[in-house]
């Protein structure tokens, strides 16, 4: 038998023209993400004094290694490391399980109050009893200048959660009834059929807890400022930049004083430390991290 020839239908002017728009906006888009994170690399290996007359670009007009040197000199640096890095692991945890369980039950069509229970939060979303009233509840609570704050309160996210409910909802219930018909349980669907499936949309928001974990210096600064062994390294790096802006003065004084680190070095070398533990980990969940946005949101 011949074999028949497929022939590619020729371009026209519109796919052509279409093609090189795509190209030329996928570099723009390329170059506008990396120049902020190339700018900070280089704002951070060049001398405060020098950084201070501007037009610094992709590489460090005055190499210096300074405010760098200050930054890893910081006294509870490595107390703070250690803290956020476990805050960061255990927060991670936790908040992933609790609203996956949660995700779980409000996803199966034989809960009577899922539609409610949804409603209700999604309120909690829009709607919060504001600074005041969460800190005289985590007092009552015992959470004051303890490691529990950085963790229980962030146990149920209402847009996590309805993120993996909605990914459960689009699985087939033919695998659930099929292990119902095996004698399997909630709990054994959840753990050995459900979860194995959700590996995508649960890096996703393991991710996003995790980044949210990292960042956060506000609890530390209302609820364990007095409690330096419970201190975190953003923390820490805000401390140190404020200290450093109150030292630099004003921007003439700091041209007339010579190897002088200044708050723009400090804040871009504390970014670019802050941030190496996130790029660090991203590439092994980007495959999952994509996928998870993507089909989480697609119904039969």
């Amino acid at each position: 038998m011949e074999k028949k020839i497929k022939h590619k239908k020729p371009l026209n002017g519109w796919d052509i023209a279409f093609k090189i728009f795509l190209a030329v906006f996928m570099v723009v888009f390329l170059v506008a993400t990396l120049y902020p994170v190339i700018n900070t690399v280089a704002l951070s290996f060049n001398d405060g004094t020098d950084a201070v007359r501007g037009n610094i670009y992709l590489w460090p007009r005055v190499f210096s290694t300074k405010s760098y040197k200050t930054v890893l000199a910081m006294e509870n640096l490595l107390t703070g490391f250690k803290i956020s890095v476990f805050r960061t692991v255990l927060g991670t945890l936790t908040s992933l399980v609790a609203n996956a369980l949660l995700a779980f039950v409000i996803s199966r069509k034989r809960f009577l109050f899922s539609s409610q229970l949804s409603f209700f939060y999604v309120i909690t979303m829009y709607v919060n009893g504001g600074l005041i009233p969460t800190f005289i509840l985590y007092k009552n609570l015992g959470l004051m200048s303890s490691f529990a704050v950085y963790w229980v309160p962030g146990l149920i996210s209402a847009w996590n959660m309805l993120v993996l409910r909605t990914y459960m909802k689009g699985l087939s219930e033919s695998l659930e009834e099929s292990a119902q018909l095996d004698g399997a349980g909630y709990f054994t669907i959840f753990t050995r059929i459900i979860s194995p499936l959700c590996k995508p949309v649960y890096a996703t928001i393991a991710l996003f807890v995790a980044v949210g974990q990292w960042n956060n210096w506000f609890d530390t600064m209302i609820y364990n400022r007095l409690d330096t062994s419970l201190t975190v390294l953003q923390y820490e790096l805000m401390k140190l930049l404020s200290s450093v802006m109150q030292q630099s003065g004003s921007a003439e004084s700091a041209k007339n004083s010579a190897n002088t680190i200044t708050p723009i070095t400090v804040r871009s070398a504390a970014t670019v430390v802050t941030m190496l533990p996130i790029i660090c980990v991203y590439p092994f969940l980007q495959r999952y991290f994509v996928t998870g946005l993507t089909i989480g949101g697609v119904k039969e």
